[in-house]
């Protein structure tokens, strides 16, 4: 949890968290803040419920399933009184071994991104930087399947049911992005990118036009590099987490080909806010993004 942050601040009941994921982390935060207030160590914790150090560590991470048991006797040697508070933990700690939304697609969406699929959810502001592809909650259906044919090596054939599938959680992901308005998504991406014409022009057309529909509507802060400018001060692309209520530390997830980062230690985060802050200062103001849209849209 980042520095100066109460994890009590975050307010179980205030709908600000959602997603099995971002619930094993509050509730992990709070018992962690109990446990150090009591002056405890993980291994006492941990022989109090017939575990050990490692596995108080995981808990306190967000990194495992929640036993009901288990959190009912960390608060009890915490010193948690019955109340609406531990009721109200239990009941997260509940909540956080449910089967999320994207769980039917599971064994078709990476393992290293099912937690991402979590944060993304409960996240209130999302800012992405891609300097290679559109980020994925801006693209289109066609995009969309013309990407992951490309990133896996699917053609047609027999394994066409898996671009059907992942496509379908990219589909889910951006309908329940749009669907709750108090919700923010910034997005920088390279000139490039927009000129890398993946699936030829009339698709990238299509895609344009969905980047320059939404950017004139505002509901996303988008921002170009122009080629030619400044350099980069980061050649992979990331993507940072913000959560409402102060209730999560907000997180860097960075996906490569076989794995992926999730960073929320403050050093991480301070990291990737400043390179955040460089790249929006290398790119266009958002008029002249969204005229270097119209022109890149015009010949094609």
């Amino acid at each position: 949890m980042s520095a100066g942050q109460d994890p009590r601040s975050a307010g179980p009941g205030n709908g600000a968290v959602r997603g099995p994921a971002a619930r094993r982390m509050l509730v992990g935060a709070r018992l962690r803040d109990l446990r150090e207030r009591s002056g405890l160590s993980r291994d006492q914790a941990g022989y109090a419920i017939r575990g050990s150090a490692s596995k108080i560590s995981r808990i306190e991470l967000g990194r495992t399933s929640l036993a009901r048991r288990d959190v009912a006797d960390l608060l009890t040697l915490y010193g948690l009184p019955a109340g609406a508070e531990r009721e109200e933990l239990l009941r997260l700690a509940q909540e956080a071994n449910e089967r999320a939304w994207w769980h039917r697609y599971g064994e078709l969406v990476p393992a290293w991104t099912h937690r991402f699929l979590d944060l993304e959810e409960a996240a209130r502001e999302v800012r992405a930087y891609e300097p290679c592809q559109i980020p994925e909650l801006l693209q289109t259906e066609d995009y969309t399947r013309a990407c992951l044919a490309i990133r896996d090596g699917i053609r047609e054939g027999d394994r066409r049911i898996e671009i059907d599938e992942r496509a379908a959680v990219r589909r889910l992901r951006r309908r329940r992005f749009e669907g709750d308005p108090g919700r923010t998504l910034a997005a920088v991406l390279d000139e490039a990118a927009l000129r890398r014409f993946v699936g030829g022009p009339e698709l990238i057309r299509g895609q344009l036009g969905h980047l320059a529909a939404l950017a004139d509507a505002g509901r996303v802060e988008l921002r170009i590099i122009p080629v030619g400018g400044r350099p980069l001060p980061l050649a992979h692309g990331f993507t940072i987490l913000g959560f409402a209520g102060r209730a999560l530390p907000d997180v860097v997830y960075l996906e490569f080909l076989t794995t992926a980062l999730y960073l929320d230690k403050p050093a991480d985060l301070a990291a990737y806010t400043a390179a955040w802050d460089r790249l929006c200062a290398a790119a266009l103001p958002p008029d002249a993004g969204r005229a270097l849209l119209a022109e890149l849209i015009e010949p094609l």
